[in-house]
């Protein structure tokens, strides 16, 4: 499959699968493109595409759902696959799989473009004209703080000896034109380099990225170790080096082929208030905090820009796609370097990124002699809680392969029938938390310690059959069966 390193071929690839609807009546700048959006995760409807924007210039649009679940039924993961450069009809397993393997094979360093041959540098606004009021930047929620100049964007920060840069996702909320404030997580990675910008007393540059090639908004939402540039990685993963290019007015490269870069300094003190805002869990939000202040001060961007637009809420936009396939990978990645026998890690989408299902196979206990089921699920948050991907996720099961873990009815029914009421988990008292999951008391947000736990649903050596048309039947009868089912016509 071709790895698309700019938004509009990969927009391309999508319209010919029937997957991009094209809105071309004249929409609202405030909600509609927002609340549009929503719906379409809601029913999976084709990606919508915003062309008639009311209040911001001819030809700048909004793409709603990047990288949310296919309208096709046959593909549901496409579009996270050719964003990644992998076949339309993968399952979700095998994304995180091909995700988990990329960690093993060499990094590829990317190469710096000329500003010439870059794209993203078509028009270059200075001053007062690098205001957000140009942009189509909607409220995500009527209840929100404001409108969110960030839900698909990758933010560009780097250590202040330029050892490490980091690309990552966190949501922005536009102030006014020439300012913005981003929720700064001091446990995520930009939250320790502004650090330690902070302990220089200096403000921290970035670049915030509107619309790059697919896999680098994909990969700035999936956690990789500290230390590790994320644009090594995406291009390992597409086999061939990002091409970047020189910031206008700071010291970072950015995507030479983005649509919109943003160009600033992060103030040194949190200053502004952000929030509240709808989140993965499928809540409003209701509260603010005091966070930092993106200050904009250069604007460069592509004839007809194109802004993306993630709306978060109740299953399933992209946290429960990107965000939680991203971290299925990281989990499997250290499982596997730890000798634990896990054949996949999957996050159902309608948990909303509050449950993964580690899968281990039939001859788990071969592998493992000696170790209980129990002991199992205890190594399991051993390798899984101190990881910091985990920081939002508060249980885990632990699961055999005898079901497939993207079927929420597999899931559902072999959860209710093999999680014991009282016992076989494994707890895990005292650990780091957020606010963001939505299942801990008051106290414990407040303190920022809480208890998470892998529950141990495996079976017995000798496996129950199921009672199903698979399991309880010979196998000459089923097929006998199948040849003969009658058709719809019959």
């Amino acid at each position: 499959m071709p790895y698309y390193d700019n938004l509009r071929d990969y927009l391309t690839a999508l319209d010919a699968l029937g997957d991009v609807m094209h809105i071309h009546r004249e929409v609202d700048g405030d909600l509609e493109p927002g609340a549009i959006t929503r719906r379409s995760y809601e029913i999976r409807s084709p990606a919508p595409l915003f062309e008639n924007i009311r209040g911001v210039a001819p030809g700048f649009r909004i793409l709603g759902a990047p990288a949310a679940l296919c309208s096709r039924p046959d593909m549901p993961y496409a579009r996270v696959a050719l964003s990644l450069g992998l076949p339309a009809q993968s399952t979700g397993p095998a994304i995180v799989n091909a995700l988990a393997a990329t960690r093993r094979v060499p990094y590829i360093k990317p190469v710096r473009v000329e500003a010439g041959h870059a794209l993203s540098q078509q028009h270059v606004l200075r001053g007062e004209q690098a205001t957000l009021d140009r942009f189509p930047i909607p409220f995500a929620h009527d209840h929100d703080g404001g409108r969110y100049a960030n839900t698909w964007g990758t933010l560009i920060v780097k250590t202040p000896d330029g050892r490490w840069v980091n690309w990552s996702i966190a949501r922005v909320m536009k102030v006014d034109g020439k300012r913005m404030v981003g929720l700064m997580v001091p446990s995520q990675h930009i939250g320790q380099i502004w650090g330690e910008w902070v302990a220089l007393g200096k403000p921290m540059p970035y670049a915030l990225v509107q619309g790059p090639a697919p896999a680098i908004s994909c990969l700035s939402g999936m956690p990789l170790p500290a230390e590790v540039d994320e644009a090594d990685f995406v291009g390992a993963l597409a086999g061939e080096p990002v091409k970047l290019v020189k910031a206008i007015s700071v010291d970072l490269d950015v995507p030479a082929s983005a649509e919109i870069v943003i160009e600033g300094h992060v103030s040194t003190e949190r200053d502004c208030l952000e929030g509240p805002y709808g989140e993965y869990g499928g809540y409003l939000g209701t509260g603010s905090s005091a966070q930092p202040t993106f200050h904009v001060e250069t604007i460069t961007h592509r004839e007809d820009p194109i802004w993306p637009l993630v709306v978060a809420g109740r299953p399933t936009d992209e946290s429960h796609t990107v965000w939680a396939i991203g971290i299925a990978a990281d989990a499997l990645s250290r499982l596997q370097e730890a000798g634990l026998p896990i054949t996949t890690v999957w996050a159902p989408e309608p948990a909303a990124v509050h449950w993964f299902l580690a899968v281990a196979p039939r001859d788990w206990r071969q592998r493992l002699p000696g170790v209980s089921s129990e002991a199992f699920a205890q190594r399991v948050g051993e390798v899984l809680f101190n990881t910091d991907a985990m920081l939002f996720v508060p249980q885990i099961y632990l699961v055999d392969d005898d079901i497939d873990p993207t079927s929420i009815d597999d899931v559902v029914w072999a959860l209710a029938t093999r999680v014991h009421p009282t016992g076989r988990r494994a707890v895990f008292e005292d650990q780091p938390i957020v606010r963001l999951p939505q299942c801990y008391r008051e106290a414990e947000y407040e303190a920022r310690r809480g208890p998470k736990v892998v529950f141990d649903t495996l079976q017995p050596e000798d496996r129950h059959l199921h009672a199903s048309f698979e399991q309880a039947y010979p196998e000459a009868l089923r097929q006998r069966i199948l040849a003969n089912w009658p058709t719809q016509t019959s």
